[in-house]
C-alpha cells in the first residue's frame, strides 16, 4: 500500500451499505462522495433532509438521505428503526457528525451539547443498528488532548462550562468508546471498531469557536488546516483499507497529526485506561437507555428488541 493513501486506494465498495453521520457538508460529505464513487449505497444521515438532499445531488452514484438529530434520542431511535427497515444489511457506521465549541446549551433529553452530539447521539445509534461483520468508524479529533478528561461528576458542565474543555471531554468519548466497542467486539464474529481524526480541516465546525480564535484561524488557515477532501482520508482509510484492524486510530500523517496522507496514530494515553471506558460504557448506557448484547450480534442480525447490536 502506497505511504501517500489516497482515494485512489479504496477497493471496490459495489455491493457494501454505507451510513455516514453529517454527511451533507464538510468531512461527512468528503466521506460519502468517496464513497459512493467507488460503488457503494451511501445514506447521508442528517439533521436537515434538504440539505441532504442537496448534497446527494451533487454525488455521483446511489445515494440517499435518511433523518437524523443526535441532539434527540427519540430521533436517533426513529432513524435506527427506518434504516432496519429499508436496508439489508449495513457494511459501514460512520459516526461523523459533530459540533465544536457551541456555547452553553444542551441537547433535548438534558445532555450538554457536545457531550450529547458527539458521544451520546453516537454511541444511541450504534447500540441501535444492525452492523454484524462491519466496520464502525468514530471521528474523534485532536482535541481530545486538550483539556479533556471525563468528569463523571459532572459530565454535562452544569457547575461550570468550557467550550474547549467540554469538546475536549466528547472527542475522548469518541475513542474510549472505540476501543472499549472492540474490546466487547473482538470475541464476538467479525465487526470492528475503529476511529479516525481529520487533523486541521478547513469546515464549518469551527463555526461557534470564540472570535479570539477565528480571526487568527482566517489568517493561518492556508498554513495549518487541509481541504476537507484531504481531511476526510483518515476515516476513508479506517473505514475500507484492508489492512486495518480494529482498535486503530488513523489520522494525518504530516508533523503533530495537522495535516497530510492518512497513517496509524496513537491517541493520549488516558485514552486507553480500560477501567474509565467501561465506566464511560456503563454511564452512556444508562443515560442513553441503550444496551449492546454484543454476544448474541451475530446471531441475529436484526433482532426484535428495541435495542439492537452490531
Amino acid at each position: 500500500m502506497s505511504e501517500k493513501w489516497t482515494t485512489a486506494n479504496i477497493p471496490d465498495q459495489r455491493g457494501r451499505v454505507a451510513v455516514v453521520t453529517g454527511a451533507n457538508t464538510g468531512l461527512g460529505y468528503e466521506t460519502a462522495k468517496a464513497l459512493a464513487e467507488r460503488g457503494a449505497s451511501v445514506v447521508l444521515a442528517v439533521r436537515n433532509v434538504e440539505k441532504g438532499e442537496q448534497a446527494a445531488a451533487r454525488m455521483t452514484g446511489d445515494v440517499t438521505v435518511q433523518a437524523l438529530d443526535l441532539t434527540s434520542l427519540d430521533s436517533v431511535r426513529t432513524a435506527a428503526a427506518a434504516l432496519r427497515s429499508r436496508l439489508d444489511r449495513i457494511d459501514l457506521l460512520i459516526n461523523n457528525a459533530g459540533v465544536m465549541y457551541t456555547p452553553k446549551q444542551t441537547t433535548r433529553d438534558g445532555f450538554e451539547m457536545q457531550f450529547g452530539t458527539n458521544h451520546l447521539g453516537h454511541f444511541a445509534l450504534t447500540g441501535l443498528l444492525p452492523v454484524p461483520g462491519s466496520r464502525v468508524v468514530t471521528v474523534s479529533s485532536t482535541g481530545h488532548r486538550i483539556r479533556a478528561a471525563i468528569h463523571f461528576d459532572d459530565l454535562h458542565w452544569e457547575r461550570s462550562y468550557s467550550r474547549a474543555a467540554a469538546y475536549g471531554q466528547s472527542k475522548l468519548a469518541n475513542l474510549m468508546f472505540t476501543y472499549e466497542l472492540q474490546r466487547r467486539l473482538a470475541t464476538h464474529g467479525t465487526t470492528v471498531a475503529v476511529a479516525a481524526h481529520p487533523g486541521m480541516s478547513s469546515t464549518e465546525l469551527t463555526r461557534n469557536s470564540p472570535a479570539t480564535l477565528r480571526l487568527p484561524l482566517t489568517w493561518l488557515a492556508p498554513l495549518i488546516t487541509q481541504t476537507p477532501a484531504m481531511g476526510a482520508l483518515p476515516t476513508l482509510r479506517a473505514a475500507t483499507d484492508p489492512a486495518a484492524l480494529g482498535g486503530q486510530y488513523y489520522g494525518p500523517g504530516g508533523r503533530n497529526e495537522v495535516k497530510g496522507h492518512p497513517r496509524l496514530v496513537t491517541s493520549s494515553p488516558q485514552s486507553y485506561e480500560a477501567v474509565v471506558q467501561q465506566r464511560l460504557w456503563a454511564v452512556s448506557e444508562d443515560l442513553t437507555g441503550v444496551q449492546f448484547p454484543i454476544a448474541e450480534s451475530e446471531q441475529s442480525p436484526f433482532p426484535t428488541g428495541s435495542a439492537t447490536t452490531m
